[in-house]
């Protein structure tokens, strides 16, 4: 891990790796080792700003900041300021106002004693920040009021909605209000605490301040403290989501008091955690410091923009004086949030609704992208395949017993001695041809690829890194970082070093990665960064990175980066460029432009597969979309009832790969026999037959940023009894799905069935009413998803064994008429692999029912262009072939009127079900068809 070590040292370090290695390998180990992780009270900076708070609460505190009389300017779309408390270090505030709405707050020291890291927003904003649009200087009203602390400073802008920012000066704090009711609150508390920098001073330190040490590792921290804490409050609120990576409920729960309220507050800092405990606040793989409070009236978020460790404490107030600078009278959600270096740089998304805050953050952050269209299909994987002839078994079983499936995956066991773009001869002699062979029935290959680089000098990667001076450097910038990982002595590469990142970026052109082709897509794992040997198992803080940056002002950034470099490595290989597919363990937010996520080694246990449906939906309300969890659970051996049970329930998920830990037994879906076989080929295929439906969602995403998968409340924001429910949750905004959790053969599930609408059985059509609570009795072969009332969903029904031979197959339209008899619903179609839709090469239909009558209009996104033209001569055999009307009675007779003729056809019903069958209307034209 350090330069020069001895030979004593270098032996305990590999004795430490074998029983490292041990540890992960051995089935039946207990979960996670908590020892392993720091708690706020071993994380020197969280300890200290704690304890501030604690002061602060018992009035205990110094001085609070407070403006400075006259520092006030207010010039364009910003407002400035100086801020200062007893410590007598002037800072730099900053706030400023977007056309959105959105507003910005920043603070760091005037003058510095040297640069803080102010990249991550590079790193995170639409085009590096150059793309964001400031609100118009002639919107911004300007007025200042005098209080009994001092002057207040309000601005106040938007168009329909109001937004008003109120900065009282002493002591300093700052409001934002939407149409006159305050929506999110900083510093009213008086929680702010700004370390600023300074040099070391003569004799005894403080401890934790210069230097820190967690069990055997010292941190020198040679800048000194530099961290900083503020509180923000939603007021109005009982209720904030996201932050993840957390294996916690959906509604975050209290961290200081309070009835079930956690030890420690939430931290953001991504880790290698395997076996992760449920409900609980410790850092996982994953860091978004994205949080949204939700009451029955309003929406709204905050983007913590720090990718250094951060800590989050939660609290609640049901009303009344919550102690601290003011008093309330109203519900409220108290957050404290502390990072350990950087600027502090904060985003208030003011809402009012949903809706416009994931317009607001997709506008910062850009949203989820399309991705490849077989990525939403199903990947089969584990580790490991155990050569050429495994991948091409398992594949031919899955065709064998009816399971459709997109992509076979590889574990590290496919490379030479675990050095990453290579091939274990021996297992796979000839790679290319395996993934030809596998495209030929339209199926994909995948690769892991880690960010560790085997040291060993014969190994090109290594070497051309090394030699170019492309690793992260080890503390004081004596030679590399290195530390210990699967291949045994190991550097990383330095993902913040542009000329690195453009050579990995490389390592995945045709010419460059032996054996692979157009087929063959990436799987980064352990980069958050896991290092076996390191303090909590990642790299040291005082490690160093491009432009003498430590790792602790950018760890949270890691991950997010090599997945960039692999993402944009795989769509250059190609001319003209095509969507690349890359899977990362490790994230932040911006990630969602890159891939796909998953959550993680979970555990094949019964607590994991629930505590997948609230991962999945708090990583879907920060942003990141296209997620999942591994099915059947990494680490242990799935009964066969749980292992049908997370079948059914990852089917929904946005990501659908099934993994397992290399000592496992096989669980390919035939190995368990009937009816398991049955029931696990029966959710497979229902994710394929709804593939036009989320792809369709994705492109809903890729507009809006809206979630994939949706907490009931997103879809119903004026039910509170819904606030906390993550138990059931959206698919869109048109399926409601209940996965059923609990180990028993038959059990009582009870449903929520929010607003007061028809919701239809999607497997009997059978209607039921809300809003009620309804409990359905079900075994093994049963699940719950409910189409909502008014709503038309798109599928294609002819089972294939991949997405791609879907292709050109006829699609089925299911209207499910609400109370007022009209549905609407869209469709959206194109190549699935090439940027041609940004050119206007796809089909967009807008759906809709109503006066008895169906029709199809291209959508306003629609344009006219060469492009569009093509892709739809390209489709333009493909037809709908069936239309299933669900709430209608007694149709006997279809008009359909298309490109300036009519015919009819006939109609059966079955009970409310009626069929249209075959109607043979194309998806790309203008038709109506009349029930009668």
């Amino acid at each position: 891990m350090r330069a020069r070590r001895g030979t004593v040292a270098r032996c305990a370090e590999m004795l430490w790796l074998a029983a490292a290695l041990l540890l992960l390998v051995v089935q039946g180990a207990d979960a996670v080792k908590r020892e392993d992780f720091k708690t706020c009270e071993q994380a020197a900076f969280c300890n200290r700003h704690r304890e501030f708070a604690k002061n602060v609460t018992a009035g205990k505190a110094g001085a609070a900041y407070a403006v400075v009389e006259g520092s006030v300017r207010m010039e364009q779309h910003r407002l400035t300021a100086t801020v200062q408390n007893e410590d007598a270090v002037p800072l730099a505030l900053e706030v400023t106002f977007m056309a959105s709405g959105v507003m910005r707050v920043r603070v760091q020291e005037e003058k510095p004693l040297v640069a803080r890291f102010d990249d991550t927003q590079k790193y995170v904003l639409r085009d590096e920040g150059a793309a964001l649009e400031y609100a118009d200087e002639a919107a911004l009203h300007y007025t200042t009021e005098r209080t009994s602390g001092g002057l207040a400073h309000v601005v106040s802008y938007g168009g329909n909605t109001t937004f008003t920012m109120r900065m009282a000066e002493r002591p300093w704090s700052v409001t934002m209000a939407v149409d006159g009711r305050t929506a999110v609150q900083l510093n009213t508390r008086g929680l702010f605490k700004f370390e600023h920098l300074r040099t070391r001073p003569e004799g005894d330190v403080p401890a934790g301040e210069w230097d820190e040490q967690f069990r055997t590792w010292t941190d020198t921290k040679p800048r000194g403290p530099e961290a900083f804490g503020l509180d923000i409050g939603f007021a109005g609120c009982e209720h904030v989501y996201g932050i993840p990576e957390h294996s916690s409920p959906l509604s975050l729960r209290t961290t200081r008091g309070g009835k079930g309220a956690y030890d420690q507050p939430y931290r953001l800092y991504n880790l290698d955690v395997f076996e992760y405990e449920i409900d609980n606040p410790m850092a996982l793989y994953g860091s978004v410091p994205l949080m949204l409070a939700h009451s029955a009236d309003a929406t709204a978020g905050v983007l913590w923009l720090n990718a250094a460790e951060t800590w989050v404490d939660v609290e609640r107030a049901d009303g009344g004086a919550l102690g601290g600078l003011f008093g309330r009278r109203e519900p409220a959600v108290d957050t404290h949030w502390i990072s350990e270096a950087g600027v502090m740089d904060v985003f208030v998304l003011p809402g009012p609704d949903v809706a416009r805050v994931y317009k607001q953050y997709a506008e910062l952050v850009e949203p989820t992208p399309l991705p490849r269209e077989f990525a939403l299909g199903y990947h089969q994987c584990r580790w490991n395949y155990l050569d050429d002839a495994d991948v091409r078994t398992v594949s031919a079983g899955l065709h064998e017993h009816g399971i459709p499936h997109d992509v076979m995956w590889l574990d590290i066991e496919h490379t030479d001695g675990k050095r990453y773009y290579t091939w274990d001869a021996a297992k796979f002699p000839d790679p290319a041809a395996l993934q030809q062979s596998l495209a030929r029935t339209g199926h994909q290959l995948v690769t892991v690829v880690d960010p560790h680089v085997k040291r060993d000098s014969g190994y090109a990667v290594w070497r051309e890194a090394d030699e170019n001076g492309l690793f992260v450097g080890a503390r004081g910038g004596d030679g590399s970082f290195q530390g210990w990982c699967w291949p045994g002595d190991s550097n990383w590469v330095d993902c913040f070093n542009p000329n690195a990142t453009a050579w990995l970026s490389k390592l995945y052109g045709l010419d460059r990665y032996n054996g692979s082709t157009p087929h063959l897509f990436i799987w980064n794992d352990m980069n958050e960064p896991s290092v076996f040997n390191g303090p909590e198992i990642t790299m040291d803080k005082d490690a160093l990175h491009h432009g003498g940056w430590e790792h602790r002002h950018v760890h949270n950034l890691n991950g997010m980066l090599y997945h960039k470099a692999t993402a944009d490595g795989l769509r250059a290989r190609e001319t003209p460029n095509l969507r690349p597919f890359v899977l990362s363990r490790s994230y932040f937010a911006g990630s969602q432009r890159y891939g796909a996520v998953w959550t993680g080694d979970n555990t094949a246990d019964w607590e994991h597969l629930r505590a997948s449906v609230p991962m999945v939906l708090s990583n879907n309300v920060a942003g990141i979309h296209f997620v999942g969890a591994d099915v059947g659970g990494f680490f242990g051996n799935p009964d066969p009832d749980l292992l049908t049970r997370w079948y059914q329930l990852g089917a929904w998920y946005p990501f659908f790969r099934a993994h397992a830990h290399i000592d496992t037994r096989r669980r390919e879906p035939w190995l368990l026999g009937e009816p398991y076989v049955s029931l696990i080929r029966a959710a497979v295929r229902q994710r394929y037959r709804l593939l036009p439906h989320l792809y369709t969602l994705f492109r809903e995403s890729s507009l809006t940023g809206m979630p994939l998968v949706r907490p009931l409340w997103v879809e119903f924001p004026h039910l509170p009894a819904l606030f906390a429910e993550d138990r059931a949750f959206m698919v869109g905004s048109s399926i409601l799905v209940v996965p059923v959790t609990d180990t028993a053969a038959t059990q009582t599930v009870a449903l929520p069935l929010p607003a007061d609408e028809l919701w239809y059985d999607m497997n009997t059509h059978e209607s039921f009413a809300g809003p009620i609570q309804r409990s359905f009795e079900l075994g093994l072969a049963d699940t719950l998803a409910f189409a909502r009332a008014g709503s038309i969903i798109c599928t294609r029904e002819r089972p294939r064994r991949s997405s791609a031979l879907m292709r050109r197959d006829p699609f089925t339209l299911h209207v499910y008429l609400s109370r007022a008899a009209d549905a609407t619903g869209s469709l959206y179609v194109d190549d699935g692999e090439s940027y041609a839709y940004e050119q206007g090469a796809f089909i967009e239909r807008d759906l809709a029912f109503a006066n008895g009558t169906l029709t199809s209009r291209a959508s306003s996104r629609s344009v006219t262009a060469p492009e569009q033209a093509a892709f739809a001569q390209a489709m333009a055999a493909v037809r709908v072939e069936r239309i299933v009307v669900v709430g209608a009675h007694d149709l006997t007779r279809a008009s359909v009127s298309e490109g300036g003729s009519v015919r009819q056809v006939d109609v059966s019903c079955s009970g409310a079900t009626c069929v249209v069958r075959d109607p043979a209307v194309l998806i790309g034209s203008d038709w109506d068809i009349a029930l009668k």
